[in-house]
C-alpha cells in the first residue's frame, strides 16, 4: 500500500474514532482548557453534527450541479449562446456576495435553520461547476464532433454520448472544488441555527474554549481532505467506466 493511501486511511480512522468516542481524546485537549472547562464538546453529539454538516453540503452541491451543468449545456448550444453573459452574471452573484451576506438576506425570507444555509451554499457553489462545464464542452475536439455527426448522430445523441463524456473530467473537477470549498463555508450556517460543526466552533469562541474551536476546525478540515480524496477516487473509477459509444 502506498504511503499516500496509508495516510488517508489513518486520517479516516482518526476522524471516525474521534466522532464515535470523543471522550477518549479528552487528555489531548485538556491542556487547551481553563478553569475546569470541558475538554470535549458536550453540548451536542459530534457525530450527528458532522453528518448534518456533510448532508447540508452534499444537498447544496447536488442542487448547484444540476443547475450549473444545465446552464452550461444551454449556453454552449447555438440557440443559447446569447444567454451566456446573463448566465455568467447570475452564477457570479454567489461569489460576489459573501455567504454571510446571503444568510442575512435569506433569513428574513425563509427563517432560521438549514434553508438559508442551503441557499448560501447553493449560490456559492455554482461558479466552479458552471465554468468547468463550459470549458469542458467548448474544448471537445472538433474532429470528434464531426465524426459523430458523420455517423448520423442527432444533436442530443452527440451531447450525451460524446460531448458530456469528454467534458466529464472538468465537470467533476468543478463539483469536487465546489464541495470542498463548501465544507468549510458551511460552518457559518450555525450562526442561523443550522445543525453543523459550526456549533462547536461558535461554542468555543463564546466560552473562550480553545479545545472546542480546535475540535470543530480539525473535524471540518479532515472532512474536507477526505472528501476531496474520495471524490478524486470516484472520478477515476467513473471515468474508467465511461466510454464514447
Amino acid at each position: 500500500m502506498r504511503p499516500a493511501t496509508l495516510l488517508r486511511c489513518a486520517a479516516l480512522a482518526l476522524l471516525v474514532s474521534f466522532l464515535l468516542a470523543p471522550q477518549r481524546f479528552a487528555p489531548l485537549f485538556a491542556p487547551l482548557t481553563q478553569y475546569g472547562a470541558p475538554p470535549i464538546y458536550d453540548q451536542g453529539n459530534l457525530l450527528s453534527l458532522a453528518l448534518a454538516h456533510l448532508g447540508t453540503v452534499c444537498l447544496a452541491a447536488a442542487a448547484s450541479t444540476l443547475l450549473a451543468v444545465t446552464l452550461g449545456i444551454l449556453v454552449t448550444r447555438e440557440s443559447g449562446r446569447e444567454f451566456l453573459p446573463l448566465s455568467r452574471t447570475l452564477v457570479n452573484i454567489g461569489q460576489t456576495f459573501p455567504p454571510v451576506a446571503v444568510l442575512a438576506v435569506t433569513v428574513p425570507l425563509v427563517g432560521f435553520g438549514e434553508r438559508p444555509t442551503l441557499i448560501a451554499l447553493f449560490a456559492y457553489g455554482l461558479l466552479p461547476i458552471f465554468e468547468n462545464t463550459i470549458v469542458g464542452l467548448q474544448t471537445c475536439p472538433p474532429a470528434v464532433l464531426e465524426a459523430a455527426s458523420g455517423m448520423g448522430m442527432s444533436a442530443r445523441q452527440r451531447l450525451f454520448k460524446v460531448e458530456l463524456p469528454l467534458a466529464m473530467p472538468l465537470i467533476l473537477e468543478g463539483v469536487r472544488l465546489s464541495l470542498v470549498i463548501n465544507v468549510g463555508t458551511a460552518t457559518i450556517g450555525s450562526t442561523v441555527a443550522a445543525k453543523g460543526l459550526g456549533e462547536v466552533i461558535i461554542a468555543g469562541l463564546l466560552s473562550n474554549n480553545t479545545a472546542f474551536i480546535l475540535q470543530g476546525g480539525l473535524v471540518t478540515g479532515l472532512m474536507a481532505i477526505l472528501l476531496y480524496d474520495g471524490m478524486a477516487a470516484f472520478e477515476r473509477r467513473l471515468l474508467r467506466s465511461v466510454r464514447i459509444e
